[in-house]
């Protein structure tokens, strides 16, 4: 699952920024409640004394902002508050008709929208949240503001595709910032995914555009049903003007450090180098770091 996107440009227009990380975070999206159960499912068999918490929870993230502030890396990071995106903006990514489904879902007190995927109350304001503090930071970017900004959000988003939610994901954060920096004079933007699983939802956004290339490191897992119906597979490249800027490295189980060292050598840095992006947008996903 991805909790955070680090959005990288490639000039510095006020040459202030050398050495910040400029990080956007809202305590807002704790909110946002999984339920406990047997794994994802959210369900009490019966016969346990001891439920699992949802694996994307409230509490990872805690420890994630507990380490950025306290962990040897704080000196160098500048904290920023984010703010919910506006309705309006979700539809550079989504359709209209999906925005219109989670909102009476919220009104109705919550949905599950695919397996492992609850819309509870809270859950609507959070990804708004982790929606509008993405594009925050791609916006203190776009205005000079520095070089480097990380986005701490919850729920994730890169499985979130135009038309549906899957994987723990309602809107696809990412996708949303990049349509932030397309629309903003930007011509080309390259996207990097490092999880588990395949980067589908934002792959899916950007599936017919030369204007953006994606690409995800994932574990080869294929099509996981109707919310996720993606292979992830190395022939997955694109449509129309799009074709050959989707880049998928599937990663057979157990890649480690080296596994991942050389696909980024071998295949994602000559990827970048060909294609030239004005800014780069890295969607982190936090699994893969303990699986790996």
């Amino acid at each position: 699952m991805s909790s955070s996107e680090t959005i990288v440009s490639g000039e510095d227009p006020k040459g202030d920024g050398e050495g910040i990380i400029h990080v956007f975070w809202e305590e807002g999206m704790l909110k946002h409640e999984t339920g406990r159960g047997v794994f994802d499912t959210g369900t009490d068999p019966g016969f346990l004394d001891v439920l699992e918490n949802h694996p994307e929870n409230s509490d990872r993230v805690k420890n994630m902002v507990s380490i950025l502030k306290r962990g040897p890396i704080a000196p160098f990071l500048s904290w920023h508050q984010g703010t919910p995106a506006l309705l309006s903006q979700l539809l550079s990514f989504h359709t209209q008709e999906y925005i219109n489904e989670l909102v009476e879902a919220d009104k109705s007190e919550g949905k599950i929208m695919c397996a492992g995927t609850f819309l509870n109350p809270g859950s609507w304001d959070a990804a708004l949240l982790a929606a509008g503090t993405t594009l925050s930071a791609m916006k203190h970017i776009l205005d000079g503001n520095g070089k480097i900004t990380y986005a701490l959000v919850r729920p994730p988003g890169h499985h979130a595709q135009p038309t549906r939610a899957d994987g723990y994901c309602f809107l696809n954060n990412a996708g949303l910032a990049v349509e932030l920096a397309l629309t903003s004079g930007v011509n080309r933007v390259a996207v990097i995914d490092i999880d588990v699983h395949y980067g589908n939802g934002t792959a899916e956004g950007f599936y017919r555009s030369d204007r953006v290339l994606t690409i995800s490191l994932h574990m080869n897992h294929g099509s996981w049903g109707p919310s996720h119906p993606q292979n992830g597979t190395v022939d997955e490249l694109g449509e129309g003007e799009g074709f050959g800027y989707n880049l998928n490295i599937p990663l057979p189980n157990g890649s480690g450090d080296r596994g991942y060292a050389h696909a980024m050598t071998e295949l994602v840095v000559p990827a970048i180098q060909k294609f030239e992006p004005e800014m780069m947008v890295l969607v982190v996903g936090q699994d893969s770091s303990a699986v790996s």
